[in-house]
């Protein structure tokens, strides 16, 4: 695919050509040894490095936090025991800055209410975009994005608008996790959102 300089920027989700390994993804997962929690956690995979490295100095106030590049960033010791997770973030590494990554889990019979995040959209300027690919997740996982539900299946890769009102319903019995992936755009990031559609 040919990068573009633009993208269209009026789609809200995008499910990308993009498909991972899921009992691999699913494998690793569990191999973390995730400890018991209550609704909502998060598992930090890439972090700004100096909350990776302590030894690190903390970087200076940023007038702007929203691009990413107050900070530089570290894979964390949970990415360092995960080859795959790590081959998987990788792969957009050698395309573009990738930021922050994490694991979001979701407990059974949890609720995520409506709210917006105002930095993770592309028509932001100096923003991030957010990938997002499911690992355990079932039907009963309610993803609404403008009020209409997302249709997200384990191993797919999606760009969602979050910038706009999003929220979650887990009516399941098992928790549901998701690979969260933030990255600067670039030509290469926005020609591949702009590439397809749904």
């Amino acid at each position: 695919m040919q990068p573009v300089e633009t993208a269209d920027t009026t789609l809200d989700r995008v499910k990308l050509p993009l498909t991972f390994d899921v009992p691999k993804l699913q494998e690793e997962v569990k191999a973390l040894q995730l400890y018991s929690y209550i609704y909502y956690d998060v598992l930090p995979l890439r972090s700004p490095a100096h909350m990776v490295d302590p030894s690190l100095p903390i970087p200076p106030p940023a007038d702007d936090y929203a691009d990413g590049s107050w900070t530089e960033w570290l894979d964390t010791e949970l990415m360092k025991k995960s080859p795959y997770l790590t081959s998987v973030v990788d792969y957009f590494k050698a395309h573009t800055d990738v930021t922050l990554v994490r694991l979001l889990r979701l407990a059974p019979q949890a609720t995520v209410r409506e709210h917006t995040d105002p930095t993770l959209g592309l028509h932001i300027e100096k923003s991030v975009i957010r990938l997002t690919i499911p690992v355990f997740t079932n039907d009963q996982v309610e993803f609404y994005l403008n009020n209409e539900i997302v249709p997200l299946k384990a191993g797919e890769c999606w760009y969602l608008r979050l910038t706009d009102p999003h929220r979650i319903n887990n009516n399941s019995e098992v928790e549901r996790i998701n690979l969260t992936i933030d990255m600067i755009p670039n030509d290469w990031v926005r020609g591949m959102i702009n590439g397809v559609g749904i």
